[in-house]
């Protein structure tokens, strides 16, 4: 039998692969909840050196729903999972910031009778600007997130441009809530997570210990809590009796006699005023509703339900429609005014004049609707090819290009 000859290894030689965070440190946003624990376990695998940071953001329990997310029971996981991972971990108080960044901004825009997102507003001007720059002052040379989705990188006339992707789960994809980051956050950004499904991130918690494998997800605004949205503006915005006034499907301001060649037409809100309709009950303020709206408004006795389908916080006016079907739910398009306007990819970005089709949603989870962007001198309009459900102001527009988001903007 024929001796095979093996050259003799010293240990240093069999040392495992080098791993891609080695070197690296990042600080992970440990919230309480499972996908973050697994992000901080998982990048600890990568050999990076983590670090976990819990945000707090909310010093009023008064408007929460008390059994529902505290935020004291959040920082004890999110320490518990620190220590089990022998990470280093500690808390920062971002209240000051949170509140005036993103709560005096949602008043304000529920006063103007707008329905802001808390959720990507969080993500922009709190996890990856104020806990961004505060990660950095570590020494960090990431931030990471349990959200589900994923970070791409390409080269660019010898540059690299990031992409940001959609999770791999489907039920679970959270691009939308990251719409309005830069290129600049998305160098600084890992989320580990992005190419598992839900499922699997429970396992790998279960599997590895995590107090947080089967806690159940957090709803409500983001490193705050369930919230009981009325209690919550009624902090600041006081209840005012007004009308609700009932438009037939078949008033005029539904009727399709407008220039289909007038984009500024085809997506302004439609013109509703009560001689159009009927007083069918009251409120408590035009500026706790929202387009869409059915429940809350307690009326009944109707074949179908009744649809909040304009709101007028000047005169206190809450128009509704009645069915699902009810015309004013639905527009062809919406507008974006250049200062709301946003693009993740700086290089796709629409000039005075040009054209683009993408697909888009205007809220989280909703299927992608093939639309055209037209870019005219006084900002961007969206035309979707079937009319789309409940647009409403204040909230965000995104639109991809497959499984990239490419640009978002507020919906005026």
């Amino acid at each position: 039998m024929e001796s095979v000859n093996t050259p003799s290894t010293s240990p240093a030689e069999t040392a495992t692969p080098s791993l891609p965070g080695k070197g690296k440190r990042v600080v992970v946003g440990l919230s309480g909840g499972v996908d973050s624990s697994v992000s901080a376990y998982l990048l600890k695998e990568q050999g990076y050196e983590v670090i976990g940071m819990f945000m707090k953001n909310w010093h009023d329990d008064s408007v929460t729903i008390s059994n529902e997310c505290p935020w004291i029971d959040d920082s004890n996981d999110a320490m518990i999972v620190a220590q089990h991972l022998g990470i280093p971990f500690q808390a920062i108080d971002l209240s000051e910031q949170y509140k005036a960044r993103i709560v005096d901004y949602m008043f304000a825009e529920y006063q103007r009778g707008r329905t802001p997102n808390p959720d990507v507003l969080c993500n922009r001007e709190i996890k990856f600007d104020v806990f961004l720059n505060a990660a950095v002052k570590l020494g960090a040379d990431f931030v990471a997130t349990g959200h589900y989705c994923r970070k791409g990188e390409i080269q660019q006339n010898g540059k690299t441009v990031y992409q940001l992707l959609s999770g791999k789960d489907p039920n679970k994809d959270q691009s939308y809530f990251l719409c309005q980051l830069t290129q600049e956050q998305l160098s600084r950004s890992l989320f580990p997570i992005g190419d598992l499904l839900k499922p699997e991130v429970r396992a790998i918690a279960k599997e590895i210990g995590l107090v947080t494998a089967d806690k159940k997800d957090s709803q409500g605004l983001c490193f705050v809590g369930k919230v009981h949205l009325p209690d919550f503006l009624q902090q600041r915005l006081m209840p005012k009796k007004g009308k609700i006034v009932n438009i037939p499907a078949d008033a005029i301001s539904f009727k399709n006699g407008f220039d289909k060649s007038d984009l500024a037409q085809i997506t302004a809100p439609y013109q509703l005023e009560p001689s159009l309709g009927r007083v069918v009950g009251e409120h408590n303020g035009a500026h706790y509703y929202t387009i869409g709206q059915r429940k809350g408004l307690n009326l009944g006795g109707f074949p179908e339900p009744l649809f909040v389908i304009g709101t007028d916080t000047d005169c206190n006016v809450i128009y509704t429609g009645m069915g699902e079907e009810h015309p004013g739910l639905y527009r062809k398009g919406l507008f974006i005014p250049n200062e709301d306007e946003h693009w993740i990819r700086t290089d796709h970005q629409l000039h005075t004049g040009e054209s683009a089709t993408y697909k888009a949603r205007i809220r989280y989870r909703q299927p992608l609707a093939p639309c055209t962007l037209y870019k005219k001198e006084e900002g961007l309009y969206i035309i979707f090819d079937l009319p789309m459900k409940s647009i409403t102001a204040g909230q965000f527009a995104a639109w991809y290009d497959g499984e990239e988001l490419i640009g978002s903007g507020v919906i005026s």
